[in-house]
Parts: structure tokens; C-alpha cells; sequence
């Protein structure tokens, strides 16, 4: 009865001093890793997850997501021109509303071509969609947009 409780014990500790170490930085420099465009022929970009992670530092909440290659975008954009159609400039008001960390309005923005997704970066627990001419980058779990690209689909 002594040993079996006592290896209980050792493994309930083991388990609890593993799980830390289960949600540690993995080692990618500090849980971002940096893709890069050049010399990606299939056209998929990054490919899963991009360093999510988050944390307190300094007393101040912040979080760090998926490295963004505006420019790598706007080159894929480019080149797939088939793939989108431009749309009008949106209201003022929702234009401001349109910000990084907030949510998303509903009904404004709409889904994108899969063959143009197929060609866009891809991130975990991300997607990709179309505000206005505004090509914005949303968290699926909860709705906050990510990322703004203003303009680059006229």
C-alpha cells in the first residue's frame, strides 16, 4: 500500500511540474517566427502557427501574433488580380471603426476567392477577408481584427 501511494504521489508531482514546461516558448525567438516570401513558389506564404503567445510584462498585458509581410501581400495581390474584385470605399464611420483590436462590425466584410487564399499567408486561427478595399486580417475565436492592409484592394 506504501509504494503504490507513494508512486501516486511522484506522478501527480511529475505531472504537475511537467505542464509549465508543456507551455513554454518552444525557442523560435520568443515565440515569433519570421517567415519570408522570397523563393515560395507553391504560394502559400507562412504556414502554420506564427508564434502565438501572450503575456504580462512590465504590469502591461500584450500580445504578440503572426509577423505580417505587408509587402509580401501586396505582391501576391498583385499577381492574382483574378481572384478579387476591388470594392467601394467604406462610410467614414466604420472606416474608423475598422482597427486593429477591435471587433470586427458585423455584415461588412465579406469572404475571399479560396484560389486568392490558397496564395495569402496562412495562420493558425486566423482568416483572411475582404472590408471595402481594405483587406484585413481577424482572429477567428473572437472576431478581433488582427490586422488592417488600408486600401490595397482598389
Amino acid at each position: 500500500m506504501t509504494q503504490s501511494r507513494a508512486l501516486l504521489v511522484f506522478t501527480s508531482l511529475v505531472l504537475i511540474a511537467g505542464s509549465p514546461a508543456l507551455l513554454a516558448d518552444p525557442g523560435n525567438s520568443n515565440g515569433k517566427d519570421k517567415g519570408s516570401f522570397h523563393g515560395n513558389k507553391g504560394g502559400h506564404g507562412n504556414q502554420g502557427n506564427q508564434g502565438q503567445g501572450g503575456g504580462k510584462q512590465g504590469g502591461e498585458a500584450h500580445y504578440r501574433g503572426p509577423q505580417i509581410d505587408v509587402g509580401g501581400i501586396r505582391v501576391i495581390l498583385g499577381d492574382n488580380r483574378d481572384y478579387w474584385r476591388g470594392g467601394s470605399s467604406l462610410p467614414p464611420g466604420i472606416q474608423k471603426n475598422l482597427a486593429r483590436g477591435k471587433p470586427l462590425p458585423p455584415g461588412i466584410a465579406k469572404k475571399l476567392d479560396g484560389r486568392l487564399l490558397g496564395r495569402l499567408p496562412h495562420y493558425d486561427g486566423y482568416e483572411w477577408q475582404q472590408a471595402g478595399t481594405d483587406l484585413i486580417l481577424v482572429t477567428l475565436a473572437t472576431g478581433i481584427i488582427y490586422e488592417v492592409l488600408n486600401d490595397v484592394l482598389n
